[in-house]
């Protein structure tokens, strides 16, 4: 939807970490408004979710602990593992 309202702020593949069109044409701005030099890094958060869980294992206890996560993955047919032991 972005890309097909405001093609100018896709560069390469890649969304600015914000943009603002209502600045168009001002004295500072181009015709597209004010558009972030940043980007996002959608893939960067994860690294620190397996940083966190090869240091502590928070997240495998965390996730295992859960009564909501194990349900879901039962309905879903997995089975054994770890959900076959306590909780």
């Amino acid at each position: 939807h972005l890309r097909e309202r405001h093609p100018e702020v896709v560069d390469s593949f890649r969304m600015p970490s914000g943009f603002n069109p209502t600045l168009a044409n001002r004295r500072k701005y181009g015709p597209s408004g004010w558009i972030s030099d940043a980007h996002y890094g959608l893939d960067q958060g994860i690294v620190v979710l397996m940083i966190e869980n090869h240091r502590s294992r928070l997240i495998w206890d965390l996730m295992r602990s859960s009564p909501h996560i194990r349900r879901g993955l039962c309905k879903a047919g997995f089975s054994g593992g770890w959900l076959s032991q306590p909780a």
